[in-house]
């Protein structure tokens, strides 16, 4: 009976750790440049003293869906879209380089450039510092930066930096739990990443973002499919309680 029990009680819980997967997707369904997450269940054994007969449930996140979530024009300055394969570069909260597909930028009171999510934009010599006041910034397809300073002719526009901006396959990348992008560790050679330099085959499109890809009918078919499969493991350890019980009431008429 434990058995019935400990298999119904593990896949309760990691229909629950799938609902709660298909609920991030789903609420970031709006956010720009957000990459769904997939979700797998397979049967794992356990180890342990009296535990070899034991089976249980484990969820996954085997991966993320990699697709563009196609593209809209916002005809703001500060917003930007990489082409298919480009990857903005920007520090993550360890300092650490990591990638992204947000292009949603801001400039903070000491001329850092950052993504809305909060992460310093990386450029060829590193965090990028624009130099205040400016009057007018502007994003090459190359992805140079240029500005007018504050009193400067109109016509006037000066380079100042470069995005560092990657090109890289789908497969060469993972995402971590901050929702950035990282080269996966068999990618790497000596701990060093072979495809993470500037690229010059990224287009870069100003005043356009990438959308999320997360498809919404798909994911609420999901989330009522994961809270079905919790309500059967559920109805499940009920009928183990009561079969439980009948048997405590044969051993007493015994």
């Amino acid at each position: 009976m434990d058995k019935m029990v400990y298999i119904a009680m593990s896949g309760a819980k990691q229909s629950l750790r799938g609902l709660e997967l298909k609920a991030n997707n789903l609420a970031n369904a709006n956010t720009t440049g957000f990459k769904a997450d997939f979700a797998q269940a397979r049967s794992m054994q356990a180890f342990g003293e009296g535990l070899p007969s034991r089976v249980f449930a484990m969820q996954e996140r085997p991966g993320s869906n990699m697709e563009s979530g196609g593209f809209v024009e916002t005809g703001r300055e500060l917003d930007i879209a990489m082409s298919d394969r480009g990857w903005l570069s920007v520090q993550d909260a360890s300092g650490n380089e990591a990638y992204t597909k947000t292009g949603t930028l801001n400039i903070t009171p000491d001329g850092a450039l950052m993504t809305s999510h909060g992460r310093q934009v990386i450029g060829e010599g590193g965090p990028i510092i624009l130099p205040l006041p400016i009057e007018k910034i502007e994003f090459s397809s190359d992805g140079s930066i240029q500005v007018r300073p504050q009193g400067a002719p109109a016509n006037f526009l000066e380079v100042v930096d470069r995005l560092k901006v990657i090109e890289a396959d789908n497969n060469q990348l993972e995402k971590g739990n901050d929702g950035l992008f990282r080269p996966k560790p068999d990618m790497l050679v000596n701990d060093l990443c072979g495809f993470c330099d500037i690229s010059n085959n990224v287009k870069v499109l100003s005043g356009t973002l990438e959308m999320s890809n997360v498809n919404p009918v798909h994911e609420m078919v999901d989330m009522i499919s994961n809270q079905r499969q919790f309500e059967l493991q559920v109805k499940l350890m009920k009928t183990a309680e009561e079969i439980d019980e009948r048997q405590d009431q044969l051993l007493r008429i015994v």
